[in-house]
């Protein structure tokens, strides 16, 4: 705060020298109260910092105990299980299994994100690490400076020891250390000790190399390999791992891509066209071990089909349940059309920037249903007449978008009228009661919706992207049963939207992912976009031919 210079005070009277204390009085009162105001404030700011570190240190000691408990019941169920097993002891083994995972890897993704707020000097201290396997084969990578003179007088160095710290890597199908080596040198001129930065690695102060990590995210989220087994197989190959140190890894790593994911989640929503569905998931319900019904929403960009070269991509959502506030949030900033099936909790979005397009896949399904139990010539004519416009849809799939629309308009549009003339005398002849005429009175209710796509080249005739996209759920229900929390319905979400994407855009998961946890931890964070799976698809591709 500037201030005024004062005047002569010999040249005033005592009047104006009365007048000029107070107004410096007055000055420093109105400083003194400001700075109390910014010291209020900032005491309010750090008491706040206060209460959510607490609130957080009882959170992850809740979790501790939690998890302390559970490995008690599992000991106890292994013990149980000698001689002849029981299913059902096996079954609540499992479960045990599978919610420890997803418990260790929330304490992992919570203490990521304190570690990142908190000075290092604060970090939690790590248990005794044991030493890695000496069978093991080491490949030694030596860290030397940049320059080959001192940076701080350009003096010559002299080598006088070396920092050597190991790393478990898993090369596919094989384990190997690299021992990361960093020579120090001392400056002959003025004692300097010049040392190269140690190399970024995925989880501070973590044990595992990008490739292990990468392998350990895409065996459990891609080949739906719980981590308790992938223990199992570690252990054969002569490395034991414990579950609890992969799902930490696990909840690190989601921390780690969470920028990533929401810049995948950016360019889905930056389309013109979107590709949405949900299934079921079932989540263990907290206490008393049994689950309740979660969702996976998914949203697919692919506008490869319209002749539009744009990288596809797929983003899923997780939520405790199918409530239609979900998808509003979830589409906040989409604009366009939205391909769906007839969930209710879509329609309240079609007004406005968000419009409906209908799935002939679903209207289809409704047919085939009645077909495969009881074939009639009705639902015989309806199939074949839906087959009419599929085949048109394979001839003209990955033209360009005006050539798709001159071709529905010529060939599409006059079958598409002839199928909702026939419906409708259709159903004057059926039973309102029968389900060949519910399926048609379907597919006539949602006939807008359903026929749009005759009008724009760049939208498809069905929902199938979404669809596709939720089959890696579908498997993963077979393997792991459910998801251990809510936490671990959003880690799933995460992990499924990049390897989702990966695929999508013709990339092995594994290699991309090893790619990205690689440099993910020093990349600048206002760069993300740049490890997106479509701007890394060349220099993988090379990598792929080189090995």
């Amino acid at each position: 705060m500037s201030r005024e210079p004062l005047p002569d005070l010999d040249s005033l009277d005592r009047d104006a020298l009365a007048a000029l204390i107070f107004a410096q009085q007055e000055h420093l009162t109105a400083a003194r109260a400001a700075q109390e105001e910014e010291l209020r404030k900032l005491r309010a700011e750090l008491d706040s910092h206060l209460a959510t570190l607490a609130l957080q240190s009882r959170e992850l000691e809740a979790r501790s105990e939690q998890i302390e408990r559970l490995k008690l019941m599992v000991d106890k169920f292994r013990h149980m299980m000698f001689g002849r097993k029981s299913e059902k002891i096996v079954v609540q083994l499992e479960q045990m299994e599978l919610q420890l995972e997803e418990l260790e890897a929330d304490q992992a993704e919570a203490e990521s994100v304190a570690d990142s707020v908190k000075p290092s000097a604060e970090a939690k201290p790590r248990g005794t690490r044991k030493p890695l396997p000496e069978h093991l084969p080491r490949e030694v990578v030596t860290h030397s400076p940049a320059n080959d003179g001192c940076p701080q007088c350009g003096g010559s160095l002299r080598q006088f020891g070396e920092d050597v710290s190991e790393q478990l890597e898993y090369i596919p199908e094989n384990f190997r250390v690299i021992r990361h080596v960093r020579p120090k040198f001392a400056c002959s001129g003025c004692d300097k000790v010049v040392e190269a930065p140690a190399p970024s690695r995925p989880i501070q102060r973590g044990l595992a190399g990008p490739g292990l990590l990468a392998h350990v995210l895409v065996s459990k989220y891609c080949s739906h390999l719980p981590l308790y087994r992938q223990s199992e197989i570690f252990a054969r190959q002569g490395v034991e791992i414990e579950r609890s140190t992969l799902a930490s890894w696990v909840g690190a790593a989601s921390d780690l891509l969470s920028p990533l994911v929401m810049a995948l989640r950016r360019h889905a929503m930056s389309g013109m066209k979107l590709h949405a569905d949900d299934t079921p998931i079932p989540v263990l319900a907290p206490g008393n071990g049994k689950t309740r019904t979660g969702r996976l929403w998914t949203y697919v960009r692919d506008d490869r089909p319209g002749g539009d070269e744009t990288p596809p991509a797929v983003w899923f959502a997780y939520s405790e349940d199918r409530r239609g506030e979900h998808p509003r949030q979830h589409l906040t900033s989409f604009r366009g059309a939205l391909q769906a099936d007839a969930y209710a909790g879509f329609h309240h979005l079609y007004s406005g920037d968000i419009y409906e397009v209908a799935c002939w896949a679903h209207a289809r399904r409704k047919f085939h249903e009645i077909h495969a139990i009881h074939a009639s010539p009705t639902t015989t004519e309806a199939l074949a007449r839906i087959a009419a416009l599929y085949a048109i849809e394979e001839e003209i799939r990955g033209k360009p978008a005006d050539l798709r629309l001159s071709i529905r308009q010529t060939r599409a549009r006059p079958l598409i009228d002839e199928l909702h003339n026939w419906m409708e005398k259709s159903l004057v002849s059926l039973s309102p009661k029968s389900e060949t005429a519910s399926a048609i009175r379907y597919a006539l209710s949602r006939w807008r919706a359903l026929t749009r796509y005759i009008g724009d080249g760049r939208l498809e005739i069905d929902n199938s992207a979404a669809e596709r996209a939720l089959r890696v759920v579908a498997l993963g229900r077979k393997n792991y049963l459910f998801a251990g929390s809510d936490a671990g319905g959003d880690r799933a979400a995460a992990f499924y939207s990049l390897i989702g994407t990966a695929k999508l855009n013709g990339i092995d998961p594994e290699l991309y992912l090893r790619t990205v946890l690689a440099r993910i931890a020093s990349h600048p964070v206002n760069r993300i976009d740049e490890l997106l799976p479509w701007n890394l698809a060349a220099e993988l591709d090379s990598a792929t031919r080189a090995a």
